[in-house]
């Protein structure tokens, strides 16, 4: 059994495809991740409570934020899972709340 998930991050580069749900969801998660710290740490309180799912689909609008992050990746991670973009990302940013402090993302390095 060949194990792709690492690889599958970044099917335009490696052509390895995501075929588990695993893959799919480590794929729509991965860009998106990174996205929201970057807003979270413009926040005046560096902390990801300061992040809403509507702030950060608005700064997926100004290619000079975060410009190296993939806007279209986290669009097709959505699509990928089947579900709706904004509920991607307040998903995903719950999620993140739950490891805040290890993050550095609580709000502690203000």
């Amino acid at each position: 059994m060949k194990f792709a998930a690492p690889s599958c991050r970044t099917p335009s580069y490696t052509g390895v495809p995501r075929e588990t749900p695993m893959e799919r969801a480590l794929f729509a998660c991965d860009e998106l991740a990174g996205f929201i710290t970057a807003c979270a740490l413009v926040k005046p309180g560096k902390s990801l409570a300061e992040v809403e799912a509507k702030s950060v689909r608005k700064k997926m609008k100004d290619k000079a934020f975060a410009r190296s992050v993939s806007r279209d990746d986290i669009v097709q991670g959505a699509a990928d899972l089947g579900i709706d973009l904004e509920e991607h990302i307040a998903f995903c940013i719950e999620a993140m709340k739950g490891v805040a402090q290890a993050l550095g993302l609580d709000g502690r390095l203000v």
